[in-house]
């Protein structure tokens, strides 16, 4: 039996440390006639080769070299000799949402892109033969404001929601949106226009959460889509007011511009709506309580961004220390609301925490039992609830069966991570 294999591979071979000692011992058994040949190959190969173990070894281990991985990475990770001790977390959007009366709040038209939000009528109850897609559509009712900006811009809204009424139907789907149409005047640039659907108007009922969540997302899509907008202007109907309506819209809004960009490099990163810097809504409701609203639904809109980051997060990236490192760092940004305390191997022993540490036995990195507890600034504690999630950072359990999915085996963490969301917000929030 004859085996040739490259110089500097059977200069590592040999180098002696644990997982190589395997390898050069799986060669063994396999042919036990084959180690004393590949010995003397090694020797030579150590003499005649420009790659001397000490710089083989230096390669492997992040040392100095054009082969060195982890000084050239832009993000911390695992090398051979260390784990990863921390998780970035992704910063939050920069856009400046913000919201004024209608009536006082300036000019609508006064941005790069300005968005209308509009009612469909209310439904009739639908008669037996009848064929939405043959049924003739309406021309859009508009009111208020919509309607003085569709008058100064001499009949345009109309005109556009009648060119798409078959896709749009009046704004009948919550979140759809018309195509942009720009519109140009003399001494300053074309401006973008655009009709947001609100649904159906139901005049008994307020606008559900859903609803203005969708409103939301199709906004922060528009500002994503329509490049070179800086400023954006978003009028909302008077059926939408208040601050649990702003705080809905904030959070969906805040949260639609999440784009994970811890890993990628180039061409590859994608910041969502990266020109815009200014989003209004102009509330033909009461918009008392905007600011407040608006900043609590961007608390709520953090709280899910950490729990995608730790979903996302690879296992060479995140491991039981560096979730415990996440969630000391949840801890002192809550400016004293929110202890920590963790639990290591030897406290969960004197514990008899056996099945808890038989899982944990299974990583490189010892366990870590984390415990969150929040108290209001105050200390009126009027109610305790507890929220348990199970942080196993990658499910290797069963792989034989998950050849199609392994990668995707890191979303095993998912109900620690809705933990550690919910208690950044809990933290920003100070309930």
């Amino acid at each position: 039996m004859k085996l040739s294999l490259p110089p500097a591979l059977l200069s590592i071979l040999f180098r002696g440390s644990g997982t190589n000692s395997v390898n050069a011992f799986t060669l063994n058994k396999a042919s036990s006639s084959l180690l004393p040949s590949l010995a003397a190959r090694t020797r030579a190969a150590s003499a005649l080769s420009s790659f001397s173990s000490v710089a083989i070894d230096k390669r492997l281990r992040g040392g100095h070299t054009s082969l060195n991985m982890a000084a050239e990475r832009p993000f911390q990770t695992w090398t051979f000799d260390k784990h990863c001790e921390t998780m970035a977390w992704t910063p939050a959007p920069e856009v400046t949402l913000s919201a004024v009366s209608a009536a006082d709040g300036g000019a609508l038209e006064d941005a790069d892109l300005v968005i209308v939000g509009v009612f469909a009528p209310a439904k009739d109850e639908k008669e037996d033969g009848d064929d939405e897609e043959e049924k003739e559509i309406d021309p859009i009712v508009l009111t208020g404001k919509a309607l003085a900006l569709d008058e100064a811009l001499r009949g345009a809204l109309t005109e556009l929601a009648a060119e798409n009424s078959k896709a749009f139907q009046n704004g009948g789907g919550a979140g759809s949106m018309t195509p942009v149409m720009r519109i140009a005047s003399s001494g300053s640039k074309a401006k973008r226009y655009v009709l947001l659907g609100l649904g159906a108007e139901d005049k008994e009922k307020d606008v559900d959460s859903a609803t203005i969540m969708k409103a939301a997302g199709a906004v922060a899509s528009a500002c994503h889509d329509q490049k070179k907008v800086a400023s954006c202007n978003v009028l909302l109907p008077s059926k939408i007011e208040g601050g649990s309506a702003l705080k809905d819209f904030s959070t969906a809004f805040h949260s639609s511009l999440y784009a994970d960009n811890r890993f990628r490099t180039g061409k590859k990163v994608e910041i969502k709506a990266e020109y815009v810097k200014t989003v209004q809504l102009f509330m033909e409701g009461s918009a008392d309580g905007a600011a407040s609203a608006i900043a609590t639904g961007a608390q709520l809109a953090n709280g899910v961004s950490l729990t995608k980051d730790i979903v996302n997060a690879p296992h060479n990236v995140l491991n039981s220390e560096s979730l415990a490192d996440t969630a000391k760092r949840i801890a002192a940004e809550s400016g004293g609301s929110i202890t920590c305390e963790i639990l290591g191997k030897e406290e969960c022993e004197e514990r008899g925490m056996g099945a808890y540490l038989g899982v944990a036995r299974g990583s490189e990195t010892d366990p870590q039992f984390i415990h969150l507890t929040y108290k209001p600034k105050d200390g009126d504690i009027k109610k305790k609830v507890g929220i348990v999630g199970k942080g196993l950072l990658f499910d290797t359990g069963g792989y034989n069966i998950k050849t199609g999915m392994m990668e995707l085996m890191k979303f095993d963490c998912g109900g620690a991570a809705a933990v550690f969301g919910a208690a950044r917000a809990v933290g920003d929030i100070q309930p």
